[in-house]
């Protein structure tokens, strides 16, 4: 119908953006905000897209309410014939039961309406998860019933069925009882009724004789508080049954039978319903879509401040390394221990000043007879920076958990992945070891590779051959490390002493602006190093995060559908007298001529017509105490 493509494309297009799971991170309501996604693209499903696409196809009466208010057994009383099983053990309707007229039994076997419900046929209760389609000859075309679970069922996959299935309905046909009739849980549908105009009719079953009358009255008056004022109202009484599958006598369900079949003989109370009821689910969109659209801000908040606080537990680690390559902590033990093999202590520290010369040639001797101290350095250096690293590492691992368990996202991401995940993200990766001596070896390579840079010049050439590449490569990364910060007593001079010498040597060999370039180009590439590998360690943080995050754009994306469904509102059809399709907006004005003069127009709250009166008035409520 090219009058409603516009209203329909915006739908299937709200219904695109739906398709992700939007709500994956315990950020405020989490649970019912998944609960208002599931329903709204549930009445997009079942109910909203398939009846935009057909709009004269059959109504669907849906029979809801309570456990034991006798909705099976109204169902099989109204056609005629045993085709829902009541009982008195609870719950009863374990598979709804679709009732239709023959004619229209080829559309509610296909997959039009509610498409995720595999259909069955024939005889039997039909198993749980599926819509048991029964063909009544007595039930008159245009018109189908379906008989629902309980809303209060102590099942919740019930429970939640009840709803999708009132979600798809055209018309509710919601059944109460004169004992229970006040109950909450009702009430809580009723008003989700009122706030989307869904044409509703109130059947109050099981009344004593004595209450006939009273608790209508009082009903009624519950209905007009909570907005519902003027809501079609039948009475059944109660009756003795010869036994507990026994149908009611014609007579006590007559009223709503023929009010039903006023509505299904005509085209007209038809189309009222159907523009009632569905102008009132587009209308609620307004509402639902922006909250959705809300809620999904709420998780990218959530999600922004987890990575937050992941980035800052690792950008303190890297800091903590920062502090410790420049406090001389790298030039304690195990390092200061090579380096006096390597370059010797004592009165050459004290006269370095004056002796530069002679140091260099006891360097060279080193490097020509001995060269296990420089060896021994050099890995004294790797193994000090790789513990530095991992220290880091650890650190910045159990800041970001706890960051995580201090927040209520943080903790459910934790809890599914396990106490055993957990508390592995406590400390660093397997893998750390591996990355950092492969980090620690790169840079090392990278010095040297400076050295020969900075070699390659004639005027060092000379003296670079005199120290080696080695030489002069383990004297550039012990000026990295230049610092005295953080030592006490005899390691401060020790450890100041071996600065200045390192400092002092490569001055002598590239001039003092090359060694303060060399430096900072070598302490560089380490950070960058170190970074890296802290970078990959916080992927473990993050990557629970990428593995749930809902689509970027997902909040604007909705609201510009819900406006598009509200720009196209105007174009809802509906189904004249003669059965044909035409575009009307939602207060029932259209391309159609509206009603002859005298002639009443569409539903209200509650649509229904007495069945004496014209069927054009079939949705006009009858008023509180009519009975």
């Amino acid at each position: 119908m090219k009058e409603s493509d516009g209203l329909l494309g915006a739908l299937r297009e709200l219904r695109r953006h739906l398709d992700h799971e939007l709500f994956p991170l315990a950020a405020g309501d989490a649970a019912a905000d998944r609960r208002a996604l599931r329903e709204l693209t549930g009445q997009l499903d079942d109910y909203l897209i398939p009846r935009l696409s057909a709009i004269d196809a059959p109504l669907l009466a849906v029979v809801g309410g309570s456990t034991g208010a006798g909705k099976s057994t109204l169902v099989n009383s109204l056609v005629g014939a045993d085709v829902s099983e009541p009982g008195v053990l609870r719950p009863t309707t374990l598979a709804p039961t679709l009732v239709t007229a023959p004619a229209d039994r080829d559309w509610f076997t296909g997959r039009h309406l509610l498409p995720g419900l595999p259909r069955a046929t024939g005889r039997g209760p039909g198993e749980p998860g599926t819509l048991r389609v029964v063909v009544a000859e007595a039930l008159p075309p245009g018109l189908a019933l379906l008989d629902a679970p309980d809303i209060d069922s102590v099942v919740t996959a019930n429970r939640e069925l009840a709803a999708q299935l009132l979600a798809a309905a055209d018309l509710w046909l919601f059944t109460t009882t004169a004992a229970r009739y006040a109950d909450e849980v009702p009430w809580g549908f009723l008003r989700a009724a009122r706030e989307r105009s869904t044409a509703l009719a109130l059947i109050l079953s099981r009344v004593p004789p004595e209450a006939a009358g009273v608790v209508a009255h009082d009903l009624a008056r519950l209905l007009e508080a909570n907005g519902l004022g003027g809501t079609r109202l039948f009475e059944v009484p109660e009756l003795p049954l010869p036994e507990e599958n026994a149908r009611l006598p014609r007579e006590a369900v007559r009223p709503v039978a023929e009010w039903l079949d006023g509505i299904a003989a005509d085209a007209a109370a038809r189309a009222e319903v159907v523009r009632q009821t569905l102008s009132g689910a587009l209308g609620s969109l307004a509402v639902r879509v922006p909250a959705l659209a809300e809620a999904v801000d709420r998780q990218h908040a959530a999600d922004a401040e987890l990575r937050a606080a992941t980035a800052a537990a690792y950008a303190e680690g890297m800091a903590r390394f920062e502090e410790g390559m420049l406090d001389g902590t790298l030039l304690r033990g195990e390092v200061l221990a090579r380096w006096q093999d390597f370059i010797g202590t004592g009165d050459l520290m004290r006269s370095l000043e004056s002796r530069v010369g002679w140091l260099r040639d006891r360097v060279v001797a080193l490097f020509t007879g001995r060269p296990a101290p420089e060896s021994e350095l050099r890995v004294a250096l790797e193994s000090g920076v790789e513990a530095l690293i991992r220290a880091s590492s650890d650190s910045a691992a159990e800041r970001a958990l706890e960051s995580w368990a201090a927040r209520e996202a943080g903790r459910a991401l934790l809890e599914q992945a396990g106490a055993v995940e957990a508390g592995r993200l406590g400390r660093s990766s397997p893998d750390l070891r591996r990355s950092a001596e492969e980090a620690v070896r790169g840079w090392q390579g990278y010095v040297l590779d400076l050295v020969r840079q900075e070699g390659a010049e004639r005027r060092t050439t000379a003296r670079i051959a005199s120290y080696g590449v080695n030489g002069a490569g383990l004297l550039l990364m012990i000026a990295v490390f230049a610092s005295t910060g953080g030592l006490t007593g005899i390691e401060v001079g020790i450890a100041g002493g071996t600065s200045v010498l390192s400092q002092k040597l490569l001055e002598a060999v590239f001039g003092d602006q090359a060694v303060r370039t060399l430096t900072l180009r070598a302490r560089e590439d380490l950070r960058a190093r170190v970074e890296d590998i802290l970078a990959r360690e916080a992927v473990r943080f993050t990557g629970l995060l990428d593995a749930v995050r809902p689509p970027e754009g997902s909040a604007p994306a909705l609201r510009a559908a819900a406006q598009a469904v509200r720009e196209h509102r105007r174009e809802i059809p509906v189904v004249g007298i003669d059965g044909r399709g035409a575009a009307q907006d939602s207060a029932g004005t259209g391309s159609r001529e509206g009603p002859r003069s005298g002639e009443r127009e569409g539903p209200r709250s509650g649509a229904a017509a007495r069945p004496q009166e014209d069927p054009r008035r079939a949705v006009a409520g009858k008023r509180a105490g009519d009975r």
